[in-house]
């Protein structure tokens, strides 16, 4: 039941490139691309892109009908699937008069109304601002975050990251030959020699290198 648009979602550069050549995406200009991205805010879509501060691969528009990765966030209460965003939306009491407007358009369930006043589900909230455009009486608006995980550089930082935190940079590096393959290896280097000093120890514990290591110690002189 969703009349949301299907072909509207975005690939950039060399991803963009591979799913041309493949037919499975079609290339347009920028000005199509700005069309596209109004075309998603007048149906309430949601922008879910790389997790990265250089050279974003993809920006999908997303429903929270229809996106797997929101209708994961829905079913399972945890929105880790997503980035989120660094702001939340704020209620004003006085100015809200409970329709429920804000509600049936949030993507992940984040808004209810109990008793005839508005709850935020903090912890569910994107922060994408879908209910703030939607809500005709000004009794929300976006405020920052008190707390916000830093954005990785690009995308060999984003999967390291991932990666460490999950206790599989071994896997990462050894399951996927990137050992073979002196390009992938030295984005994955270069990612790790560039991560914070904490970072960089639960690193060489799950790596055990020495040439690690030592990379690391010449860094840091």
């Amino acid at each position: 039941n969703c009349d949301a648009p299907m072909d509207i979602c975005m690939t950039f550069g060399n991803t963009a490139d591979s799913l041309i050549r493949s037919n499975y995406a079609r290339r347009i200009d920028a000005k199509e691309c700005l069309e596209l991205l109004e075309v998603a805010y007048s149906n309430n879509l949601v922008q879910v892109g790389e997790n990265v501060q250089n050279e974003v691969a993809f920006i999908c528009n997303c429903c929270g009908c229809c996106c797997e990765a929101l209708l994961a966030a829905k079913r399972f209460g945890t929105t880790q699937t997503i980035a989120t965003t660094a702001y939340i939306p704020v209620v004003l009491p006085s100015s809200c008069v409970s329709c429920g407007k804000c509600v049936a358009v949030c993507p992940v369930d984040a808004l209810e109304l109990k008793n005839d006043e508005l709850e935020l589900i903090e912890e569910m909230c994107l922060g994408c601002g879908v209910c703030v455009r939607n809500c005709a009486f000004d009794a929300l608006h976006l405020e920052k975050r008190d707390a916000r995980v830093i954005t990785p550089v690009n995308t060999a930082h984003r999967v390291v990251l991932m990666a460490i935190d999950k206790g599989m940079l071994p896997n990462l590096i050894f399951d996927n030959n990137a050992l073979a393959s002196h390009r992938m290896m030295a984005s994955i280097l270069t990612a790790i020699l560039n991560l914070p000093p904490a970072k960089q120890i639960l690193a060489n514990e799950q790596i055990r290198s020495k040439y690690l290591a030592n990379m690391m110690a010449k860094r840091k002189k």
